[in-house]
């Protein structure tokens, strides 16, 4: 089941994507209270995508896919998590750009645990919704990753349940600003170079998210996936979510010892290599990225143009 959030005539409405068209959930639902959101639907647990399923062979009046426009699948998710560093291609790439001699020759998988981060529920913007290029950062980057959605509440639990608190799965580009121009006159302190890269993923419209999100039943082996990034047509990452050092399930399992994960949270899983930190050819204004995952469809969006002017605090404050 692919479920979509989407505008029509200026107002919100959560869907069914089909081989036919869109199905109008709020419309086509047989009863009283109808969800109005894919996170309800999540809310209100197996028994509502059971029903929803059920609208698939019997929904009439489907709607044309280019009269309305597809937003992120959960446009404000109640927590967007992220792992750093998941693939060992990746922890290369970036260590030697660094001028760190990182060996990998062992799985980091047996000798550390997963590096999660937070990220504010304003970075998620939806499918073809321009990036904003925010004003603190002269370099913006590109990082193609799966995205887990959370479908039922998780707390301690085990690897080998995790997948069974899972609703599907979608694309995510967790879009991220490899400067910030407020380190100009900026006094040397430990731990300012974290909370640089931190900051780096905060920005406003920085997680696109969808087209949509599809359901477990129609993936299949989630650590079997392709995985394509491009940008204005150039192929930039290429990899299979089988490389990841922390699985899915292992993922959900560490998050769920931190904190509760509840139904519409979403997880970025990590990127693969091919990052334009790696080489120094990061996004230019107006760049096309599209993100394409297997089963889960192409997530596209474009940068904007460049601020005519970076916010460097010190230097307004005369320091």
């Amino acid at each position: 089941m692919k479920l979509v959030t989407y505008s029509k005539d200026k107002s919100v409405s959560c869907g069914m994507l089909t081989e036919k068209g869109l199905i109008d959930i709020p419309s086509a639902w047989d009863g009283a209270n109808p969800p109005r959101s894919v996170k309800e639907i999540l809310q209100r647990g197996s028994a509502c995508l059971a029903k929803l399923a059920e609208l698939t062979d019997s929904a009439d009046g489907l709607i044309p896919l280019d009269s309305v426009r597809l937003l992120a699948p959960i446009p404000r998710p109640g927590k967007a998590l992220a792992l750093a560093g998941n693939y060992s291609e990746h922890i290369k790439e970036a260590s030697v750009t660094r001028g760190f001699n990182v060996g990998l020759s062992d799985s980091p998988r047996m000798t550390t645990v997963p590096r999660p981060f937070l990220m504010p529920p304003t970075v998620v913007i939806g499918p073809d919704e321009q990036i904003p290029w925010p004003t603190y950062s002269e370099q913006i980057d590109y990082e193609l990753e799966l995205a887990i959605v959370i479908g039922k509440e998780a707390k301690a639990v085990s690897a080998d349940s995790a997948l069974d608190y899972i609703a599907g799965y979608t694309i995510a580009n967790d879009v991220s600003a490899r400067s910030v121009t407020f380190v100009k006159n900026r006094a040397e302190r430990p731990w300012d170079e974290f909370y640089d890269w931190l900051n780096g993923k905060w920005a406003d419209g920085f997680l696109p998210m969808g087209p949509y999100l599809l359901t477990c039943d129609e993936v299949g082996d989630v650590q079997n996936l392709d995985m394509t990034l491009t940008v204005n047509g150039q192929v930039r990452q290429k990899a299979n979510t089988s490389q990841m050092i922390y699985p899915v399930a292992d993922i959900v399992s560490f998050l769920s010892h931190i904190m509760t994960l509840e139904p519409g949270d979403v997880i970025a899983t990590g990127t693969p290599s091919g990052v334009g930190l790696a080489t120094g050819d990061y996004l230019q204004p107006g760049a096309r990225i599209e993100c394409t995952i297997e089963k889960l469809g192409t997530l596209t969006n474009t940068l904007s143009d460049r601020p005519e002017k970076f916010y460097e605090p010190l230097g307004d404050l005369g320091v």
